[in-house]
């Protein structure tokens, strides 16, 4: 992850949460205060985001002293404590929802994406995410997915070629939208991979014959047209099932042979993973 990203990160969401003072403290607790506080996990899954919590309470006060516990991407039970963070009451209490929110959020995704990557063991599959990300953590949520045992797609528009239905039909099909992206990294000299999205297996075929595509997408096709599809890709291109994938169905896409299976649901439905920070 990118040290100066998530300084600028967590520096703008402290000062979003500060404004123009933690009055509730400033009132109540005396400036000279200093405590202990421990991270306690309530809930059984995949612990992450503890290094980002790290971070989140050194730049909130340098001289806060944390200690971490546990590993992320380890799994946790209700009951265990994560970390433990002395210093200045007023800084604890500055920093303990940013961490909460941070922690709970990746582990719930880590979590989620735990249990994807377990229902299909033994495949070759592996689970990818999506950019249906928070806007602004879209970083800390896509090492959530590493953590969880999945693979990263793309991280932005500008990482890798992913030609979608939009694209091909504004551009005049799937053959006009391949030639047109092709001759373009070669003006500009970029080596990108390309993805092309598929609604059937017509277009498959139509993928296959412009060619010089490293992935073909596999969008809303039921297992029976995944099957098919996978059989006439071969080794021609690598193969993606997308959309209407599920907890209930995962295995079924994976038993198919395909090599990724995206989730979008990963990062933008997941349920947060429960936990809080004490005082002791």
């Amino acid at each position: 992850m990118n040290d100066h990203f998530l300084r600028s990160f967590i520096i703008n969401a402290l000062a979003e949460d500060t404004g123009s003072g933690d009055h509730s403290s400033l009132a109540s607790i005396p400036a000279t205060a200093t405590g202990r506080a421990r991270l306690l996990v309530k809930e059984n899954g995949i612990i992450a985001g503890l290094n980002v919590a790290r971070e989140v309470f050194l730049i909130t006060d340098p001289s806060l002293e944390t200690e971490i516990l546990l590993a992320d991407g380890a799994p946790v039970k209700s009951g265990d404590i994560a970390l433990t963070v002395y210093g200045r009451v007023h800084s604890l209490l500055r920093a303990e929802r940013l961490v909460l929110n941070i922690m709970q959020r990746m582990s719930g995704i880590a979590t989620a994406t735990a249990s994807y990557v377990a229902e299909i063991s033994g495949t070759k599959a592996r689970i990818t995410d999506t950019r249906k990300t928070t806007p602004g953590m879209r970083a800390l949520e896509k090492e959530a997915v590493r953590l969880g045992g999945g693979v990263n797609h793309r991280m932005g528009l500008y990482d890798m070629i992913m030609l979608k239905d939009n694209h091909i039909d504004y551009a005049g099909g799937i053959t006009a939208a391949v030639k047109s992206t092709q001759e373009y990294l070669g003006r500009h000299n970029l080596n990108l991979k390309i993805e092309v999205e598929s609604r059937n297996i017509s277009e498959v075929r139509e993928i296959l014959a412009v060619g010089g595509v490293d992935r073909i997408m596999l969008d809303n096709f039921d297992i029976p047209a995944t099957r098919e599809a996978v059989a006439v890709i071969g080794e021609k291109a690598e193969t993606e099932s997308s959309g209407g994938i599920t907890l209930a169905n995962v295995r079924d896409y994976a038993m198919c042979g395909v090599d990724f299976i995206s989730v979008g649901a990963l990062t933008h439905h997941i349920k947060s993973l429960d936990m809080s920070l004490k005082a002791f």
